[in-house]
This record gives structure tokens, sequence and C-alpha cells, in this order.
């Protein structure tokens, strides 16, 4: 009997002159549960009965993701009750007393532990328990939770990731440990009420289920687990601000840079400082990329891009000031380019000025420019002729004639190398502005190629960025 165990709390003993107060209702209820008391022995009278542990979770912060060794280090309130036959008592024989905190070390705990756990968190030591007068038995302790979770990083900033925390008892098997939830599944897939939300990560709900699994085939009973699917969200405003407008920004200059005259070499100098400007760039945020040994984010491949785009612009920019670049020492254009370029190219661009790249060429060789010249060597032939008594003296007087002819033969033959070196220097600026046509021509087309090749690579990274922060 129960009052035979128990030294009475009500009636005080006397030792010589002393009394002695009646000992506490929690130190009797403590010694009573305490006695013969095994924690080696799972507690239930029958031992076919199984022990069901019902677990709660409940996210307080996400500490730490480690995308390079793939690891997941969260703070979680851990609760789990299991009911034990050996800690039950009637309240009315210990002073109304229904609920005690014992010592976790002196009774008997079940085995289970989360399957993904790496390391040792450092979790604080809760060294109570409670127990009420039904033999419920409460274990609340917070865990620093560190544990191996794949986690997918192509998204990133954009990225969800979904981790698995998996309690189960590590020796028992379902006959003697079954494992339930406290809770509903829904109250546990959105409760967040001491979740720590101002973090990098959001957490978006903490799916459940129950599990029954056999290790070796054969066996008729199975081992229970629960498990907790853990969905966070990372926040993207930092990643954006930090890497992705910087990226933006130099892209937008780039295409700026078109709008430089092709003939300046002060294009290439421009390009050629984006070009280095991003490579710094890309140094400076490369610890800030995650790194995996089995996959590269698609903000990664953006970059690369970025850098190809910016190499591709910089080609096409040598090779139009190429073009344009001392035209006066090449060949006409030929008329098959001129054709494809001026004709057909003006046309697919529409460019208005488009008449005047046919001027030049209309220009170059008219009737009325051959009858000028035509005309112009004609009076240059006759210039001594002007005078009609000079072209009819007689030939006695050949000294003073002879003189007279030296020098207007010597100024004509200056004057036909100054018209040659005129025409030939008219000549070569045809050429120049011929290939500067080209140039400018080529320029437009290769720069609007650039750009819808610009913007469809940027539409098409929106589009699925957009998809996975909404998705």
């Amino acid at each position: 009997m129960i009052a035979n165990r128990l030294q009475p709390y009500d009636k005080g003993q006397r030792s010589g002159n002393q009394t002695e107060s009646p000992r506490p209702g929690l130190l009797q209820l403590s010694d009573y549960l305490m006695t013969n008391y095994s924690k080696g022995v799972r507690p239930v009278r029958d031992w076919r009965r199984t022990t069901t542990v019902a677990i709660d979770v409940m996210v307080y912060a996400i500490l730490n993701v480690d995308e390079k060794n793939q690891v997941l280090t969260t703070y979680i309130w851990y609760r789990q009750i299991w009911t034990d036959e050996f800690l039950m008592w009637n309240p009315e024989d210990f002073d109304d007393i229904k609920q005690i905190s014992i010592p976790t070390a002196n009774i008997w705990v079940p085995d289970i532990l989360i399957n993904e756990f790496v390391d040792v968190g450092k979790s604080p030591d809760i060294p109570y328990v409670y127990v009420d007068y039904e033999g419920r038995v409460k274990n609340y302790k917070p865990i620093q939770v560190v544990t191996a979770c794949s986690l997918d990083i192509y998204n990133f900033p954009f990225d969800v990731q979904n981790c698995t925390f998996t309690f189960t008892s590590w020796l028992h098997n379902i006959q003697d440990i079954n494992i339930s939830l406290w809770r509903s599944a829904e109250l546990v897939k959105y409760d967040r009420s001491v979740f720590m939300n101002q973090g990098e990560w959001e957490l978006l709900y903490v799916d459940t289920q129950f599990n029954e699994f056999n290790l070796e085939r054969g066996l008729s009973a199975g081992y229970a687990e629960m498990r907790f699917f853990l969905v966070i969200r990372r926040r993207p405003l930092f990643y954006a601000v930090s890497l992705l407008l910087p990226s933006i920004f130099l892209m937008v200059m780039d295409i700026v840079g078109f709008y430089l005259p092709p003939d300046s070499g002060e294009r290439v100098s421009f390009k050629i400082t984006l070009l280095l400007g991003y490579s710094v760039f890309l140094i400076i945020v490369s610890d800030t990329l995650p790194a995996t040994a089995i996959g590269t984010p698609l903000i990664g491949v953006y970059f690369v891009v970025c850098m190809a785009l910016l190499v591709i612009s910089l080609t096409e920019t040598i090779l139009i000031v190429q073009l344009v670049h001392k035209q006066d020492l090449r060949s006409h254009v030929p008329e098959w380019l001129k054709s494809l370029i001026l004709d057909k190219a003006t046309v697919l661009l529409c460019l208005r000025n488009k008449t005047q790249f046919h001027s030049m060429r209309q220009h170059s060789e008219t009737p009325e420019n051959a009858r000028d010249r035509k005309d112009s060597m004609v009076q240059l032939n006759h210039f001594a002729c002007e005078n009609g008594t000079d072209c009819e003296k007689p030939v006695s007087s050949s000294l003073p004639q002879t003189d007279t002819n030296l020098t207007v033969d010597n100024i004509l033959h200056e004057i036909s190398a100054i018209r040659q070196f005129l025409e030939k220097r008219d000549e070569y600026r045809d050429i120049a502005k011929e290939w500067l046509q080209i140039g400018y021509v080529l320029d437009v087309l290769l720069f609007r190629v650039y750009l819808v090749a610009v913007l469809a690579y940027a539409i098409s990274l929106g589009t699925l960025w957009s998809i996975w922060q909404y998705s």
C-alpha cells in the first residue's frame, strides 16, 4: 500500500526536546516514484504493449546554410511526450500534487534521434522533465540541429530548399516504440509563431509524413519514423542589389558605347575599360556565389555569358575600327559588297538617310564631270594661244619664243601635276567615304544584332527568375 511506503508528512516526530517539521510532499512523491525504479527497462507493465511517443517540432531560426558542404544548421524547439506506467500516483495521497519535475537522467527516455545528424550542435542542457500523475512524461528542449541536406543552388539567389528531419528510434522497432505527431499536421505546417523571420531565409512551411521501413528483408516488424520536411526560401534582395544590378549597369554602358563614332579610337578604349571592370567585379563577387562539386548556379552562367557578350562587343568594335581606319590605302569597295550593304542592308535596317549612301556613287563618274575635265585640259593645252598675235609670230625670233614656250610648258606641267594630285586626293576621299559608309552600316547591323541577343537573354533570365521567385 502507498500509505505503508510513505512517511507521514502531516505528523511531526519528536526527538528529545526538538520537533521535526513534516517532509514536503514533493520530496515524498519523488522518493515514492524513484523507489525500485529502473530506467534501463521500457516503462510498460505488459511487454507486449507499445510505447507511443508523440513528438513536435517548432522551427526557431535558420542559422546557416552551407551550400559547399551540403549542411543545414537550424535551431528548433523539440517536444516529445510518452506514458511511463511506473510514474503514476494518486494526487490525493501527495498533497494534491498533479505534476512534478524530475531529473531526466533518473528515468527512461526513448532513443529517438534525427537520422540526418552530421555534427553535435551547441544545444543547452535541460536536465529536467515534467511528469503528471497519469504517467505522461513531457520532455521539452531546444536543439541546435546540424544536418545533411541536398541543397540545389541552380536557382540561386531565388532558390527554395527542402530539407528533411527524420525522427526515428535507433534501436527499438515499431512493436516497442511507435512515433506520432503531438499536434495535427495542419498546425505544424504553417506554424511560424516562434520563427525569427528577419534573416536571409524565409520559412515557407513544414510538411510531415509518417513512414514504416525495414532494414532487413523478412523481418515482420519494421521501424517507425516521422519526417519533417523543412521548406525554406532565400530572400534575394541583397544578392539582386550587390550582384545583378552592377552587372546590368555595366551591360547597359556597353550598349551605350555603340553610339560613339565607329571611326574614333575612343570606343575601343571604352570597351576595354568595361571588360577590365567586369573582370574585377567577378573577382570581387566570386566569394559570394555558392559553390558545389556537382553544379553551378544559373547566375554564374549569367556572369560568364555577360563576359562573353562584352568580348563579342569588343571584337565587333575592333572589326569596325579596322574597316574604317586608313581607308585611303584601300581599293574601291567591290560592287557586290556595295549592293549587299548599301542597298539591301539599308532597307533591312530602315535607315532614313539611305540616299546619302548613294550620293557619292552617283557623283563619282557623271558625264558632266568628264566634260568639265576635258574642257579644262583643252584650256590648259591652248593657254599660250589666247593671244592670237603670239601664235602667228615668225620663226626668226626663235630664242625669245623658245624661252617663253619653256616657261609656259613648266607652268602647264605644274598645273597638271597639281590637278592630278587633287584628283587623286578626291579619289582617295571617295574611297574613304565608301569604306566609312560600309563600316557605318555594318556597325548599325551588328549593334542591332547584339542588342537583340542581349534583350532575348535578359528576358529569358528575368522570366525564369520570376517564375522561381513566385512559384
